[in-house]
């Protein structure tokens, strides 16, 4: 199969786990990474990850399947950033979809979803290695799928959707006054090198890294 991989942001985490599948997968398929939807040459699959563009029918009719990973149990949590979202407000599982791309952002049919557990002391990039496995998973099962034919169902009529908008640098902002136990869900999840937790204290704004030196769970 000729198969594009659309990711937007050339610096995103995720970029490693691509080439990744790309090399795995190159034998037998025709893959190619691009940058951007001007790019987009057609083929049989388009796999949309960390994609910031809209894809219009125009550029989704070169492809037979036009496939979105989106990391939440939709039609809960469409829109953006939506594992960071629901971790801060407590989840310990992110479920992540694979679907249809449409017009309407994150409403297309379900091919098929995963879940990952994300342990209380997990920081940004073993989320990002939890996530991205997962899509990679997912992007495998598309594969299957797509080859015996199955059709992808739509999405439930009896759950009711959700949205979350998209993040600002002031949703990275934390509370010096606060304790480190109450910040620390906020500060793990942030990215350092693209999305730093910073706090603003004596006139200046301070980014936090936080780093694990210990993997005793105990």
């Amino acid at each position: 199969m000729e198969i594009t991989l659309l990711c937007t942001d050339v610096d995103h985490p995720v970029n490693d786990w691509l080439l990744r599948w790309k090399d795995q997968h190159q034998g037998k398929h025709d893959i190619a990474i691009c940058r951007d939807r001007q790019d987009l040459s057609g083929g049989d699959i388009l796999f949309l990850v960390s994609c910031s563009q809209i894809i219009d029918a125009k550029h989704r009719d070169k492809y037979q399947h036009v496939l979105v990973l989106h990391a939440s149990d939709l039609p809960k949590g469409r829109g953006w950033s939506p594992h960071i979202w629901a971790l801060l407000e407590g989840a310990k599982t992110i479920t992540v979809s694979l679907l249809d791309a449409e017009d309407s952002v994150d409403t297309g049919a379900i091919w098929a979803k995963r879940t990952f557990e994300v342990p209380a002391h997990a920081l940004h990039d073993e989320i990002h290695e939890r996530l991205f496995e997962t899509e990679l998973a997912l992007m495998d099962e598309a594969l299957l799928l797509v080859a015996e034919g199955k059709p992808p169902a739509p999405q439930s009529s009896e759950v009711e959707p959700s949205y979350y908008p998209k993040r600002s640098p002031a949703d990275s902002e934390v509370d010096p006054a606060q304790p480190l136990s109450e910040l620390f869900n906020t500060i793990r999840v942030m990215d350092p090198a693209r999305y730093p937790a910073y706090f603003q204290l004596y006139g200046h704004i301070y980014t936090i890294e936080m780093k694990k030196v210990s993997y005793n769970d105990d």
